[in-house]
């Protein structure tokens, strides 16, 4: 299994464009350089990804100066969710996400959108929101126009710890992630560090609960590495009952289990990943089905939104295209996708990290979608960094992706409407950049499944075993004489 072998590599050898950024600091790694006693490379990338995030939460400065109530949120392109579902759903209340209680339901119609485990996440963030904020008497609270909440000196002091009480987990979770992700492909843990310097999780981290997400592909992708099924399916389970997309990991692992005929280790992946979604859904179940079901018909019934192909179509053609053959044709395409990604995994030279089938299977997810919300990016980022380890094609992914997250923000704004009162062109070509950016990586993904002389891993992975064959060799030379 390419996962788990143990590789060495040094990333100034390894990669063209860290190897031209050392020149400015003393040049490539040399042959009698030592190791740091206490730098290591996962430590390294560890504190890079503490900086990487503490630039994330100054950049949402602006807003918090404001509690998200003012114009900077999308002028200084530092808008998030979380302040707003915690006035709207019910949170600043203590109110259980799926409650079916009338009372309850007629104060707050909008349930929340998400699967259970953000849902149950953001509940427990808000008790421990009013705990931190001096336990507020709920009871008077709710006697007061739920509307008028938001404009309440208490409620803004706690849409602003509510938003620090996200902003302090989701950098643990970065941290785990990062070391995590270091360790998958053992010997290359610099492979990391394009997420631990990703703009886009500095951008991203704090729009949504994403992250919650990410931190379980990271971990299933780590424990597939280390031989571990039954962890991973558990992973897969929490991640998809946390957001969707962490189950196209398990197309994956059929193609990788079909190839290499590993029928235990599959098995052991779904079961344990079934259950465990099961039993993370069954606390919403039982108390509110109702409102357990939203997530699925909110998605179902959802039209061309911001970011998706949908949307240039519809805006560019005047068509009110309607959710169901959006649905129709998106599930059709994305079918395709899988169906093409499968034969590519099936008929490649050798058989394929994890890494590349899971980023080209998001990949394609995305870009049929008929949503692209501006954190969708965290989906692909720990997949991304591990498919593709190469600066160079990061960087060109990235800067797609950048485009759009500022572009999405004027748009909202309306900085890019014409005087005219034309529909938002640049908007439009910033969706075609960053889908021709996410294109251009799955092709160099897929160019290194069926070439994979191409892939930086398994090409390391194979000069450690020239290197440890000549090695055996030598002492076998030595023995013999």
């Amino acid at each position: 299994m390419v996962d788990a072998l143990l590789v060495s590599s040094a990333p100034t050898h390894d990669d063209p464009v860290v190897a031209a950024l050392s020149e400015g600091v003393g040049g490539p790694l040399g042959e009698h350089a030592a190791r740091h006693p206490w730098w290591t490379p996962v430590r390294v990338i560890l504190a890079l990804t503490a900086v990487c995030i503490a630039l994330g939460m100054v950049q949402k400065a602006g807003c918090y100066g404001e509690t998200w109530g003012g114009g900077k949120r999308y002028s200084q392109m530092c808008y998030s969710d979380l302040p707003y579902l915690y006035t709207g759903r019910g949170l600043v209340e203590a109110e259980w996400p799926f409650s079916d209680d009338e009372q309850v339901r007629a104060r707050y119609p909008e349930v929340m959108e998400y699967p259970v485990g953000i849902a149950y996440f953001a509940y427990e963030a808000a008790r421990v929101t009013q705990f931190l904020g001096g336990s507020p008497d709920l009871e008077a609270r709710k006697r007061v126009a739920a509307s008028s909440l938001w404009g309440q000196p208490d409620v803004q002091r706690e849409i602003r710890i509510f938003v620090i009480v996200h902003a302090l987990t989701f950098a643990g979770l970065a941290l785990i992630s990062a070391w995590l992700l270091a360790g998958v492909n053992r010997g290359r843990p610099w492979d990391a560090a394009a997420f631990a310097l990703a703009p886009t999780l500095a951008l991203s981290f704090l729009i949504n609960w994403d992250m919650l997400a990410v931190v379980m592909v990271a971990g299933a992708l780590w424990a597939w590495a280390r031989g571990r099924p039954i962890v991973t399916g558990v992973l897969i389970g929490l991640g998809t009952a946390t957001k969707l997309y962490p189950l196209f990991l398990l197309g994956g692992l059929v193609v990788i289990c079909l190839r290499e005929r590993r029928w235990r280790e599959l098995t052991g992946v779904v079961l344990a990943g079934v259950a465990t979604w099961l039993v993370a859904n069954a606390p919403a179940l039982l108390t509110g089905p109702e409102q357990w079901k939203v997530f699925w018909t909110f998605n179902s019934g959802r039209t061309a939104d911001l970011g998706s192909v949908w949307l240039v179509i519809a805006q560019a053609s005047d068509a009110a295209i309607s959710a169901h053959t959006i649905n129709t044709w998106s599930y059709a395409v994305f079918g395709v996708w899988c169906a093409g990604v499968a034969a590519l995994g099936l008929a490649a030279p050798t058989t394929p990290r994890l890494a590349q089938l899971g980023f080209l299977v998001v990949a394609g997810f995305l870009l049929v979608n008929k949503v692209y919300s501006p954190q969708y990016v965290l989906w692909l980022l720990p997949l991304a960094v591990l498919a593709r380890p190469r600066w160079r094609d990061q960087i060109i992914w990235q800067a797609g992706e950048i485009l759009y997250f500022a572009s999405v923000w004027w748009y909202l704004k309306g900085d890019l409407a014409p005087g005219g009162g034309d529909d938002a062109g640049f908007y439009w070509i910033a969706i075609a950049v960053r889908v021709a950016a996410e294109l251009y990586l799955c092709a160099v993904v897929a160019r290194d499944i069926w070439w994979p002389r191409h892939d930086p891993v398994r090409a390391t992975a194979q000069a450690h075993g020239s290197q440890a064959g000549q090695r055996s060799s030598t002492r076998s030379n030595v023995v013999a004489v």
